[in-house]
């Protein structure tokens, strides 16, 4: 273990992450104890926080895998650098989102029902398998680059199998949403696109955030050259995502449809309309124009900031495309959307079997979350300081 994890800094930061962990797994037992009642879902709006989250946090891992197999796949040697960071950024990323869909079960015993009874026709079975193949990918991918017996053939055998997975598992993902006939806002043939484009701008910015977190700490040296390299490719990223944007708006907008026009009045001047302009401003305009110039790909600060913004809008994202299609109901006047009761239609927006609602997480919700990302955190230190050794440093650095 090199000098970051023995570290005071170190040793802070994981008290505090643990302390941040133990509170999200109390509130998880709350929650568990209560039932999913004390969240802000309701009959109207049946996915959250923690389904924003696992969209987020699919994307953030498939992004790292991607540069790092492509390093073999593609023979792009400078790329072989940064692979271990990434796995690690990868592998912690996918347990996240594999624990948030979990949590929105309402009960880990519920999963027991996909394995006995499992439905071929469901996306979420498909996803669940997807994860379960990509996180085992990951696994084996780290050991064989960081065991003392360290086999470059069989990494490379394995990355020629994750570079499709992880394209796939941010797709299946996508597919979830997007062959759902009866939202609005979901149904789209270019959904898993979108997906894919925002899982490698956001999967490669939070990269590049950490590497140059690792720098500053001396743990890793990125190096300018190579900085600017992804750098540059981030902003490629940035263009593709926004072009898929552009053509989804296209699309929607065009035949002029009741359900399309609402959807897009939602988006540009509705309750998610602030999440959707900070994101086309702010989470791709901003960035795109910050690295389009390679002098800027060369300052660690902008690089940052960019990288950032990239982030908080693919999140934002996650958000405007997943409660945009909740906020005007497939049926208006029904007894219940989903539960089929009556008292469905008397009940106050606020109540969980209302047939019209409004959603705002609660203070589960956002425990439960801090607690999942500082455990992931938590996690990825520990890695890091266990496998990022300083012979690893050492040959960094000579590179």
């Amino acid at each position: 273990m090199g000098t970051f994890g023995t570290s005071m800094k170190f040793k802070t930061a994981s008290v505090v992450l643990a302390v941040l962990a133990a509170v999200g797994v109390g509130t998880w037992i709350y929650q568990l104890m209560n039932g999913l009642g004390v969240t802000g879902m309701n009959n109207s709006t049946s996915w959250g926080l923690y389904i924003t989250c696992f969209m987020f946090f699919v994307g953030l891992s498939a992004g790292g895998l991607i540069v790092a197999s492509s390093a073999s796949v593609f023979h792009i040697a400078q790329f072989k650098k940064v692979a271990v960071p990434a796995i690690i950024l990868s592998t912690v990323c996918i347990c996240c989102a594999g624990m948030f869909v979990l949590i929105d079960l309402g009960g880990i015993q519920r999963i027991w029902n996909v394995l006995v009874s499992p439905n071929p026709m469901s996306p979420l079975l498909w996803d669940i398998c997807v994860i379960t193949c990509y996180l085992v990918i990951n696994v084996l991918y780290l050991y064989f680059m960081t065991s003392k017996r360290a086999n470059p053939h069989a990494v490379s055998i394995i990355s020629r199998f994750a570079l499709p997975i992880a394209i796939l598992v941010h797709s299946v993902t996508a597919w979830i949403f997007g062959l759902q006939l009866a939202r609005e806002a979901w149904y789209s043939a270019i959904m898993a696109p979108i997906f894919v484009a925002s899982a490698m701008d956001s999967g490669l910015a939070l990269l590049l955030i950490v590497l140059l977190a690792l720098q500053a700490a001396k743990v890793f040296e990125l190096g300018r050259k190579l900085m600017a390299t992804l750098a540059g490719l981030l902003a490629t990223c940035i263009a593709v995502d926004a072009f898929f944007i552009g053509c989804e708006l296209l699309t929607v907008a065009y035949p002029q449809t009741a359900g399309g026009m609402e959807t897009l009045g939602t988006l540009f001047n509705g309750v998610t309309s602030p999440f959707f302009w900070f994101e086309i401003i702010a989470g791709l305009l901003i960035p795109f124009c910050i690295l389009v110039f390679s002098a800027n790909r060369q300052r660690p600060k902008l690089v940052i900031l960019a990288s950032a913004l990239v982030v908080v809008g693919v999140f934002f994202k996650r958000v405007w495309l997943l409660f945009t299609a909740f906020v005007h109901p497939n049926v208006y006047g029904a007894p219940g959307i989903s539960s089929g009761s009556s008292a469905g239609v008397h009940a106050g927006a606020t109540d969980i079997w209302s047939t019209l609602g409004v959603y705002a997480p609660t203070w589960v919700e956002i425990m439960v979350v801090v607690g999942v990302v500082s455990l992931g955190a938590l996690a990825f230190l520990v890695l890091a300081s266990k496998l990022l050794k300083p012979s690893d440093e050492t040959t960094a650095q000579a590179a």
